[in-house]
């Protein structure tokens, strides 16, 4: 294993824990200092909450939120080699919070949920091309909470991204080539009032 093939939970009971992740097209697992910002920016809101995992890879961040106290979390990964190496690391991890599910993460959420999440994690491969569409299917399908925070990874040269009309900018940065953002959700009722 290379060390490009791990990746380290940063806090929480599995800190300092190294997870392998395959050598997967596309697969680009969100970098320590990126990670550390996003879970100092969720850390009034990780503890107890439900997280949804879209295009989980190699599972740095649903591990990092479980191991930050989240209550529980859904995986959803198509590639067989990570979805095998997450269930490994669930496993090496005894992460019984944890559910994993082999799925394309668009026709999955394109199925009412029937029950939404506090925290959802969106970091595609950037070469599809997906975050607008898998945005919109969240709020069209009930996936989200009504005050749920959403944390996007794009490409810093990708434009042509357009989040849902009632989901406000909470946190915003570069590093590199990727820019991260969180959103905070607002009831589309709430944006008539």
């Amino acid at each position: 294993m290379t060390a490009r093939q791990r990746v380290r939970i940063i806090a929480g009971k599995w800190r300092s824990r190294l997870l392998t992740f395959p050598t997967v097209q596309g697969l680009r697992p969100t970098g320590d200092r990126i990670r550390e910002t996003l879970f100092n920016w969720l850390a009034p809101n990780i503890a107890g909450s439900s997280c949804l995992d879209l295009f989980s890879g190699s599972g740095a961040l649903c591990f990092e939120a479980l191991s930050r106290g989240a209550a529980e979390c859904l995986a959803l990964e198509q590639n067989p080699q990570a979805l095998a190496t997450l269930t490994a690391n669930k496993t090496l991890l005894g992460a019984a919070e944890l559910t994993i599910r082999r799925a394309d993460t668009v026709s999955h959420l394109s199925k009412k949920s029937d029950k939404p999440f506090d925290i959802a994690f969106i970091d595609p491969p950037f070469e599809l091309n997906l975050l607008t569409q898998v945005c919109a299917l969240l709020e069209a399908n009930h996936w989200l909470a009504s005050n749920s925070l959403i944390y996007c990874e794009l490409s810093a040269r990708h434009n042509s991204f357009a989040p849902p009309a009632n989901w406000r900018v909470a946190r915003s940065k570069t590093a590199g080539e990727v820019h991260y953002i969180l959103y905070s959700r607002i009831e589309p009722a709430a944006l008539f009032e």
